[in-house]
């Protein structure tokens, strides 16, 4: 029997959105696309799989149970019954489930972000014989169920990422970034609670606060958290200095700060929980959290103790209803450059190895288990050899939310257009590739380690980019370049630049005549203005003058202004803001105040000239980092804004590191564009963990460094 995938309330919008598309021509100034990237993104290629607690592990053991589309990650064994959470959708008219003779069905609750939106997912899989769940071919023939469980409706067609969801009863609980708390470098993370039925949405967090990690008590009543509360943010990139705090589901009232210093909660029973921490010793470790019975609940009164061991560390506990015996986490050990889940043993204080039997060379993240305690859960790279598709999307298209302003994630960094917008320039360290917008005729233009991208508006085919390592100090050699494309000899580029400076991020102005860039050469990074086609050999001039650093420059369409990152208003500090300058140095002004700290980085303006997309950390941040692979800054994300400062708006909505945004010069319907490359399916581990306290040792990922995107190059 085939699986049968039921995404009804997606499919309907996806045709609808097909049909009214605007054609490839439409004057961008309606709206336009944005094509900007995300650290590692496209490499995930993520599935939630299973292994029973009871057995040894193998690879005949392990279930995939998501289906190989998108993205799928942080699920939950929902403990409600398959019967229950059906009749809680609106749509049930084409969800035929099995006979009343079928075996109990594998139900998950997950996040996807399939037809480019990030939603919540139920899956229930039923399987032909109670004994076909233990057998890898069994996952060719169970009747799969899905449907998702925030339709367009309840979540009023917004864009926002999703977090940890819990199903409790008939409410789902997750966190959504939907609002703005109107404050530059807040988080907009906030814990939500929609009653399936009815499709009413509660806000559990208080205004003003970030929650991250729900995690709903067996009983339904409480929920735990882990939050900054009142004092925000701190700018953490790392493991975050959070609380934990617990409050009525309900209704988010009673909330009282129980644990200081602590995240990814989780519960045994409606006393008990467990969460992680870095230990004074350095290692990340789980830790138990017991509640009075007796008196009120608070810091003071809950009983806290160490329950993972050091010499490695362990981190998003999972655990099961009244199951004392064991918990899942998952880990890094120093003898390992890859992180694994393992069962950890309370009563005899054991570490249990389970995927590490399963595929030693994969990372595992966030387990979770079953309510009965016979499986555990957890996502990774599927692969081929797990069904993964032999192709890549090149673009991938993210909901906007937005009208007529279509979004695609892009493989590769620093992508610009051609003028024609038939072609896509970008960086794949090292080197300059140039494919045509369709996803056909992929080539290396440029073969040395090189960043940013910019194509001549004028001269077909010449491409100008920065050529040496990034993220260097200001008497590194680096050098623009520009590159002939459409020349196959490796003698195809030009160095523009002499002095090798730390000269970088070059924008031709729109007649082709001059190139702004930023300069290391007067001991300071600063913006120059040099003749685009010899070089500082015909003439360059200064145009910005400090003991400061501005960088990642952008000449407007209209030639009238350049767009560029700055700390001049903190020289030093690490902290970049939005400001505009005419090309003669008059006129300059700040955009974008960033908050304490904050960044606004790679702005690019619309071909209309009338809007900047840069990215920033002004939604701060939306999820531990620990949950994820590895990101330099896990906050940055895709907003746009007019010229004089008004009508900021936020674009994505997801806890990875989106940057290096351009604008494409005619407008591309929002569907998806593949190419014949093959996914890698490898992401890198928080290079964090990699150091291991007292031990000297820092551990290196199999694929190298990755490399940063929204950092100040």
């Amino acid at each position: 029997m085939k699986p049968q995938s039921l995404c009804i309330f997606f499919l309907l919008h996806f045709f609808a959105l097909l049909c009214t598309a605007a054609s490839e021509h439409e004057d961008p100034s309606t709206g336009g696309t944005i094509v900007f990237t995300t650290l590692g993104r496209s490499n995930y290629a993520w599935d939630i799989y299973t292994l029973p607690t009871s057995d040894p592990p193998s690879p005949s053991n392990e279930l995939r149970v998501t289906d190989g589309e998108s993205v799928n990650f942080n699920g939950q064994f929902p403990s409600t019954s398959p019967s229950s959470v059906l009749s809680l959708l609106h749509n049930r008219s084409l969800i035929r489930t099995p006979g009343p003779q079928a075996p109990p069905p594998i139900q998950l609750v997950y996040v996807t972000e399939r037809n480019g939106m990030p939603n919540i997912y139920y899956d229930a899989l039923y399987y032909g014989a109670p004994g076909s769940t233990r057998s890898r071919s069994a996952l060719e023939v169970p009747v799969r169920i899905q449907a998702p469980l925030l339709g367009l409706e309840e979540s009023k067609n917004r864009v926002s990422m999703k977090d940890r969801p819990s199903l409790s009863g008939e409410n789902l609980i997750y966190v959504s970034t939907h609002e703005d708390p109107g404050e530059p470098r807040t988080s907009w993370a906030a814990v939500y609670s929609t009653h399936l039925r009815t499709g009413l949405t509660r806000r559990l967090t208080p205004s003003g606060i970030a929650d991250f990690s729900p995690a709903v008590s067996p009983s339904g009543v409480w929920t735990a958290v882990a939050s900054y509360g009142k004092e925000g943010w701190g700018g953490e990139v790392e493991e975050l200095s959070t609380d934990i705090y617990v409050f009525l589901t309900r209704d988010g009232t009673h909330r009282v700060k129980v644990v200081e210093h602590g995240g990814w909660p989780c519960w045994v029973d409606d006393s008990t929980l467990y969460f992680h921490r870095r230990s004074e010793d350095q290692w990340i470790s789980v830790y138990k959290a017991t509640f009075p019975k007796d008196k009120p609940v608070s810091t003071e009164s809950v009983t806290i103790q160490r329950v993972t061991p050091p010499g490695l560390h362990a981190f998003t506990p999972a655990t099961s209803p009244g199951n004392h015996k064991f918990i899942a986490v998952a880990t890094r050990r120093p003898n390992s450059s890859f992180r694994h889940i393992e069962l950890f043993d309370t009563v005899k204080n054991e570490f249990i190895e389970l995927t590490r039997h399963v595929s030693p060379t994969t990372h595992h993240l966030n387990p979770f288990i079953s309510p009965d305690s016979a499986r555990v859960g957890y996502h990774k790279c599927r692969g081929e050899s797990n069904g993964a598709k032999a192709t890549q999307l090149l673009l991938e298209n993210v909901k906007s939310p937005v009208p007529n302003l279509s979004l695609f994630r892009m493989y590769g960094s620093f992508p610009s257009f051609s003028p024609a917008g038939d072609r896509i320039a970008y960086v794949d360290f090292p080197g300059v590739y140039v494919v045509n917008r369709d996803g056909s005729n992929l080539r290396q233009v440029f073969h040395l380690n090189a960043f940013g991208s910019a194509w001549d508006p004028v001269r077909k085919g010449i491409v100008y980019t920065s050529a040496g390592p990034e993220f260097s100090s200001v008497s590194t050699e680096v050098d623009i370049v520009s590159i002939n494309v459409d020349v196959v000899e490796q003698s195809n580029y030009k160095r523009l630049t002499i002095d090798g400076k730390n000269n970088a991020f070059p924008s031709p102005s729109p007649d082709g005549k001059r190139i702004v860039f930023r300069s290391g050469r007067s001991g300071h990074k600063n913006l120059y203005i040099m003749d685009a086609i010899e070089g500082e050999t015909s003439w360059i001039e200064r145009l910005t003058d400090g003991p400061w650093t501005d960088t990642m420059c952008n000449w407007s369409p209209d030639g009238d202004w350049i767009a560029f990152s700055s700390d001049r208003h903190n020289p030093g500090s690490g902290s970049f803001e939005l400001y505009m300058i005419h090309p003669n140095g008059t006129g300059l002004r700040r955009l974008l105040r960033s908050g304490s700290s904050g960044r606004v980085n790679h702005p690019s303006f619309r071909p209309d000239g009338k809007l900047l997309v840069f990215t920033t950390d002004y939604g701060g941040i939306s999820a531990e980092p620990i949950s994820n692979p590895h990101h330099y800054q896990p906050y940055g994300e895709i907003f746009t804004m007019k010229l004089d400062g008004t009508d900021l708006k936020r674009l994505t909505h997801n806890s990875y590191e989106d940057g290096t945004p351009t604008w494409a010069p005619l407008y591309i319907n929002p569907v998806d564009v593949e190419w014949p490359r093959k996914g890698e399916c490898a992401f890198e581990d928080c290079h964090w963990l990699n150091e291991m306290p007292g031990r000297g040792t820092k551990l290196v990922g199999p694929w190298g460094l990755a490399k940063p995107q929204c950092g100040v190059l």
